[in-house]
């Protein structure tokens, strides 16, 4: 017996294109797989998973916001402003005579350092301009700002 050698041709139908197991762009693919390895291969080289405690030492991912006002704060912007600051009241303040042999030179928890260019001048300046100059530094950015005066040759 004879079977008719007829088979019907079926077109075959376009499959779709295999989907990544991992919809993330390949080069972030490649280097996940890549530390992934090389975490497996340090584990067993050193005899202890450690993946676990790097992974929790690891920094997360945090907000741009977050990081700029941490790098601001480490930058100190606020107080180097009071500072110039004080270097601009200082000149309008202080008798101009005094203000070309002494300049502010920085600001630390309420005291002011200023720094005098003669040991002459420092005297003056300690001995009898000192109690005028305070009052008037107090009175223009309040005594919590500036609580006491520091001169020094420099």
């Amino acid at each position: 017996m004879k079977r008719s050698s007829r088979t019907t041709h079926q077109q075959p139908q376009p499959q779709p294109p295999p989907q990544p197991a991992d919809s993330s762009p390949p080069a972030r693919v490649y280097a996940r797989k890549a530390a992934s390895n090389r975490d497996r291969v340090l584990s067993q080289w050193r005899g202890v998973d450690l993946r676990a405690a790097e992974i929790a030492q690891r920094p997360t991912d945090r907000p741009a916001a977050s990081i700029v006002r941490g790098v601001l704060g480490r930058l100190r912007l606020d107080q180097r402003q009071a500072e110039t600051e004080i270097v601009k009241v200082w000149n309008h303040l202080i008798d101009p005579n005094l203000t070309a042999h002494a300049q502010p030179a920085g600001i630390n928890k309420g005291t002011l350092f200023v720094n005098v260019d003669s040991s002459p001048w420092l005297d003056e300046i300690v001995r009898y301009r000192r109690k005028e100059i305070l009052q008037r530094l107090q009175t223009a950015f309040g005594h919590e700002k500036i609580k006491r005066i520091s001169f020094r040759i420099g």
